[in-house]
């Protein structure tokens, strides 16, 4: 059984830091994807292979 956590951080522009990921080693996982008006999320790995999540949209 695997365990694992993924975090997610806040930013004004999803794919900007997804092509940054990729520039340093990182792969993208999960594109840019809608969740409701104005809000969408996307996951890519570190070169460790960690799992680290975005968001954009409003957070609160």
């Amino acid at each position: 059984m695997s365990n694992w956590v993924t975090f997610y951080v806040h930013v004004g522009d999803l794919q900007a830091y997804l092509d940054k990921a990729e520039q340093l080693g990182g792969k993208t996982l999960i594109p840019p994807t809608p969740i409701s008006e104005g809000e969408a999320f996307a996951w890519f790995s570190d070169p460790q292979g960690n799992c680290i999540g975005l968001f954009q949209g409003n957070a609160g």
